[in-house]
């Protein structure tokens, strides 16, 4: 009975992505930051590209989730 009434929820947003959404800003910095260095660290910059792939996909599927109502 309480799966029941937790699948009906409507609300969509959770309160932890406006963490995910600002460890991705600080990621994009770090990457930026990174590019920009007068010496590059090469592992650092496959580390950030990386985890920016991986935290703009976990984004965007979090928007369609917002989008579609949690369906």
């Amino acid at each position: 009975m309480f799966i029941a009434t937790a699948a009906d929820s409507t609300a969509v947003f959770k309160h932890f992505d406006v963490f995910m959404i600002l460890f991705t800003i600080v990621i994009a910095i770090g990457v930026v930051r990174l590019l920009m260095a007068r010496q590059k660290n090469k592992f650092a910059i496959a580390f950030g590209l990386v985890s920016l792939g991986v935290f703009l996909y976990s984004d965007y599927a979090m928007v369609l989730n917002w989008i579609n109502g949690g369906n």
